[in-house]
C-alpha cells in the first residue's frame, strides 16, 4: 500500500479507524444532543455511544493486527504481557466491570468508599467520580470538589451506599442533661420535637421501601418511628433521640428539631443543658486560721 511495509498499513489503518470513529462519535453525540433535553438522559446516551463505538474500533484493531497469526499463541503473549505491564489498568478495567454488571452504585448516589464521602456524578472505564460531602464541612453538605477514584478500590475497600434502595437513615440527636434536672420531661421534650418533624419523610413511603430492599438483602425494622433513649454519664443524664431522615435531609431535619427542644428547655425550669465540670464538697465549713504573729 504506497510503498509502506506491512507493519506500516496496519499503523496507519488503525489510525484511520480511530479517526474515524472519533468523528462517527462527534456526529451522533450531536445530533443525539440536539433532541435530548433531560441532563440524565443525555449522560447515559453518551456513555452507550461511547462504549459500543469502543469496541467496534477494538474488534476492528484486533482483527488487523491478528490476521495471518497465530491465534492462540498470539493472544497468550500479549495477556501474559498486559497482565504483567498493565496491572493496576486491568484492576480499574475489571472494577469498571463489576460496577456495570452488579451495580454496587449508580449515578446519583451516596457511598462512602476509602473514607471518603460523597454523590457519584460520573462512571468511567478506569475510575469514576464524586461530589466530595463533608470533609471540613459539617454535616452531609457537599464541599464542591470532585474526587476520582479508581474502580479498582471497589475490589479492596468496604463500599457504604446511602441510597441503595431504602433512601433513608437512622440519625440521632444526644442532649446531656444536669443530675438535677427533670429527666422525664426532658425525655419527654426530645420525643414530641421528633414526632413534630418525622413528618419530612413518609412513613408509607418508607415501609414500602424497606420492603423492597428486603426482597435482595435480610434488613429487618421493627419500628419507624422515632424513639429516645436513656444513658448516665459523668456530667449528667444523656437522652438519646432516633428518627428516620432522608439521606440529604439530615442536617435540616436536626436544624429543625434543636430548634424545638431549645425553645421547651427555655420555658422550662427545670431543665438545664449539662457542660463538663467540676465539684468540691467541704465537708465542714471553711476556716480561716490567722497566720502566726
Amino acid at each position: 500500500m504506497f510503498g509502506l511495509s506491512d507493519i506500516q498499513t496496519k499503523w496507519l489503518i488503525t489510525g484511520m479507524v480511530v479517526v474515524g470513529l472519533l468523528l462517527v462519535r462527534a456526529v451522533v453525540l450531536r445530533v443525539v444532543h440536539s433532541r435530548i433535553e433531560d441532563t440524565q438522559v443525555w449522560y447515559r446516551t453518551r456513555k452507550v455511544v461511547t462504549y459500543v463505538l469502543f469496541t467496534i474500533g477494538l474488534l476492528i484493531v484486533a482483527q488487523l493486527w491478528l490476521e495471518g497469526t497465530n491465534l492462540g499463541t498470539t493472544i497468550g503473549l500479549v495477556s501474559a504481557g498486559v497482565a504483567i505491564a498493565l496491572a493496576d489498568v486491568l484492576k480499574n478495567l475489571a472494577g469498571w466491570l463489576y460496577i456495570v454488571l452488579r451495580r454496587p452504585f449508580r449515578v446519583g448516589d451516596r457511598i462512602e468508599i476509602a473514607g471518603q464521602i460523597g454523590d457519584v456524578v460520573d462512571q468511567r472505564v478506569f475510575r469514576f467520580s464524586m461530589l466530595e460531602v463533608g470533609n471540613w464541612v459539617d454535616a452531609d453538605q457537599s464541599t464542591g470538589r470532585i474526587i476520582h477514584v479508581p474502580n479498582g478500590l471497589t475490589f479492596t475497600e468496604p463500599v457504604a451506599n446511602y441510597t441503595e434502595g431504602f433512601g433513608f437513615v437512622w440519625h440521632e440527636l444526644p442532649m446531656l442533661v444536669t443530675f438535677e434536672s427533670d429527666w422525664e420531661l426532658t425525655e419527654r421534650i426530645m420525643h414530641e420535637a421528633l414526632e413534630e418533624h418525622a413528618p419530612h419523610h413518609d412513613p408509607t413511603r418508607a415501609s414500602a421501601e424497606l420492603r423492597r430492599t428486603a426482597a435482595a438483602y435480610s434488613i429487618r425494622y421493627t419500628h419507624l418511628t422515632p424513639a429516645t433513649y436513656l444513658t448516665v454519664k459523668d456530667s449528667g443524664v444523656l437522652v438519646t433521640g432516633r428518627l428516620l431522615v432522608e439521606v440529604r435531609k439530615r442536617r435540616t431535619v436536626e436544624m429543625a428539631v434543636w430548634k424545638s427542644v431549645l425553645r421547651r428547655i427555655a420555658e422550662e425550669p427545670t431543665v438545664e443543658l449539662a457542660y463538663p465540670t467540676v465539684r468540691t464538697f467541704l465537708p465542714d465549713p471553711l476556716r480561716l486560721e490567722r497566720a502566726g504573729p
